[in-house]
């Protein structure tokens, strides 16, 4: 059955392929963004479908339409784009899921939010898995993002519990893929663009902390996925890549891949920055019958060629 269906932040890396993906199934999508991290030119090839709308609309403020379902994955997601204005990255998550969850309310859509690995912070459990509250920092630099999805988090499960809005939470590793912003300090991106352009890969310490790295396709399936389980299935999930890699080698990766001559130098490691990060993805395989398919070497060819063709 096809569907109207809401997608906050659509104009973004996730959004714009979550917009794509809908569209593709043949339902009509809603397109939302302030373009704070957003882009047009993301979903520029999709406004000639009759069925794709696009508002520009900040999500801290309320939203009056008709819909069927709602993604809710508004929030700068990066730590240089979040903490350039902490307040308002904090508002984007937390009135942000307030707003989202009353147009939920109203119209008796199912809504389902973009939530993240952070919300696990610096783990002291390695894999990650659903049921570990998680190692926060409630002060530091990263928690306007961190404590500002675990406060959506929570008021999805309250919006839940006493209003019966149909929920679905999602907690996204690190993803990566083509659209990814150019400029959003994240290390996939970074170390490409370094190499593109014939510089040093910067690594923050020694390179030895981990991280999972899951391919955009891999994780648009697990997200639709999980909007379409039996309503007695509300998450949080886990959806990432739990083949974990230093990053010291996804540098190496990705030198050998652009064939750069670059050289890779060290920096402090931030505040906060944590130094292991892998899900346990056992409730996704059992419950969504989900798990990547697109290994490192395979997702970052499409993606080099991406950030070849945009910088």
């Amino acid at each position: 059955m096809n569907k109207k269906i809401l997608v906050t932040g659509g104009a973004g890396f996730l959004g714009s392929h979550l917009c794509e993906k809908l569209l593709g199934q043949g339902h009509e999508v809603l397109c939302v963004d302030n373009y704070f991290t957003g882009n047009k030119s993301n979903i520029l090839p999709l406004l000639d479908n009759a069925k794709f709308e696009l508002l520009r609309h900040d999500v801290t403020f309320p939203l009056y339409v008709e819909v069927d379902e709602i993604y809710n994955l508004a929030c700068p997601a990066s730590p240089i784009h979040y903490q350039h204005d902490p307040v308002q990255t904090t508002k984007t998550s937390v009135h942000g899921a307030i707003n989202m969850l009353g147009l939920a309310k109203r119209v008796g859509a199912k809504i389902l939010q973009a939530s993240t690995s952070e919300v696990y912070g610096d783990p002291v459990q390695h894999p990650q898995q659903e049921t570990y509250w998680g190692n926060v920092n409630p002060i530091g630099i990263r928690s306007c993002y961190d404590e500002g999805k675990r406060c959506a988090e929570t008021l999805f499960f309250d919006y839940h519990r006493q209003h019966h809005v149909q929920i679905k939470v999602m907690r996204i590793f690190n993803t990566y893929g083509p659209r990814m912003h150019p400029n959003d300090g994240r290390v996939v991106s970074n170390f490409i663009v370094q190499a593109l352009r014939g510089e040093d890969l910067t690594i923050y310490g020694d390179g030895s902390q981990t991280r999972s790295f899951c391919y955009v396709d891999d994780l648009i399936d697990g997200m639709i996925r999980l909007m379409n389980t039996d309503p007695q299935v509300t998450g949080p999930i886990n959806i990432g890549n739990p083949v974990e890699f230093t990053i010291l080698e996804l540098a190496k990766q990705v030198i050998s891949m652009v064939d750069s001559g670059s050289a890779i130098v060290t920096k402090p490691l931030p505040s906060d920055d944590p130094k292991q990060r892998k899900p346990d993805i056992a409730l996704a395989r059992s419950v969504l019958d989900w798990e990547p398919k697109v290994a490192l070497h395979e997702g970052l060819k499409p993606t080099v060629d991406y950030f070849r063709s945009v910088i």
